[in-house]
């Protein structure tokens, strides 16, 4: 490891867990956002089963600063944290933990981080019909951001998954003031959610590696105006993305999200601010290998 000669009894340990864990991008990320402000921080990957005596070592080592939390563990570790904001309560994951003096506050990411996203790309969700497909953590997340920031007419949500729609769309209207449209997904139901639809974000792993020829969306179901997020960013041209794009739509990446998630667990670990650039084109270089 280059950086290792610069590693001290001061230096503070950030890290993810997950099961598995070796396909994360995160040490690469964060390793090199910590090098390019200069700051005494190195960040790990450690394979984790007992959630439990993880948060409770890291309660009692002073510099292990902060912590990123992945599949499956994301819903486990709330359990054995101090503190989780009310929207992270709703949604019911969180991915971020960061240890104040023995004290763990937890808190979610990928909410904010795809809400950026579409405000970097210079889309606003205010007053319009947005549809959402899928209903799995990354949806709730997303869903609840969205329902409580941006102001949209409508959210509309489509699964196969009908227990975990429905409970979705109960907490939702539950949680927040937003107009919430819950719907079985079918060829019919598609269609017409399409037809209302001005943003369409797509939080299922349809069209992720290794299945990068499949698409939930028939292409000609967009339209010029639409614009389309897909979380998914293995492929980075996902078909979904390729197909809304034929059609004139706006599309937004998924690397946006993934990146912006990150920045903001960097912001929270250090208290600087995130060098994005670095860690967008640390994610975009092992993306392309």
């Amino acid at each position: 490891m280059k950086n290792a000669p610069s590693i001290s009894t001061s230096t503070r340990l950030c890290a993810v867990i997950g099961n598995p864990i070796a396909h994360s991008l995160s040490p690469a990320i964060h390793n090199a956002a910590f090098a390019k402000r200069g700051l005494d921080y190195v960040y790990l990957a450690f394979p984790v089963e007992d959630v439990g005596s993880v948060l409770a070592g890291m309660r009692a080592i002073g510099n292990f600063r902060g912590m990123s939390v992945t599949i499956p563990h994301k819903t486990e570790v709330m359990k054995h944290v101090d503190e989780i904001a009310e929207v992270d309560r709703h949604i019911g994951a969180i991915n971020t933990v960061v240890n104040e003096g023995g004290r763990l506050v937890g808190f979610g990411t990928d909410g904010p981080g795809a809400l950026k996203a579409f405000v970097d790309a210079g889309v606003e969700l205010g007053g319009k019909n947005v549809l959402m497909l899928g209903s799995g953590g990354a949806a709730r997340a997303i869903a609840f951001t969205l329902a409580r920031q941006a102001g949209p007419a409508q959210l509309a949500i489509l699964d196969v998954n009908e227990p975990m729609l429905g409970q979705l769309a109960a907490d939702l209207q539950a949680g927040t003031d937003a107009a919430i449209a819950p719907d079985l997904l079918t060829e019919a139901s598609l269609a017409a959610a399409m037809e209302r639809a001005d943003v369409v974000i797509h939080c299922t792993p349809i069209g992720m590696h290794p299945h990068e020829d499949a698409s939930l969306v028939p292409a000609e179901l967009f339209r010029p105006e639409q614009v389309l997020f897909d979380i998914v960013y293995t492929p980075l041209e996902t078909k979904l993305l390729s197909g809304a794009r034929s059609r004139g739509a706006q599309v937004i990446h998924g690397v946006e999200m993934f990146v912006n998630q990150a920045a903001l667990q960097f912001e929270r670990f250090t208290g600087e601010e995130a060098p994005v650039e670095v860690m967008r084109r640390v994610v975009m270089e092992h993306l392309k290998k």
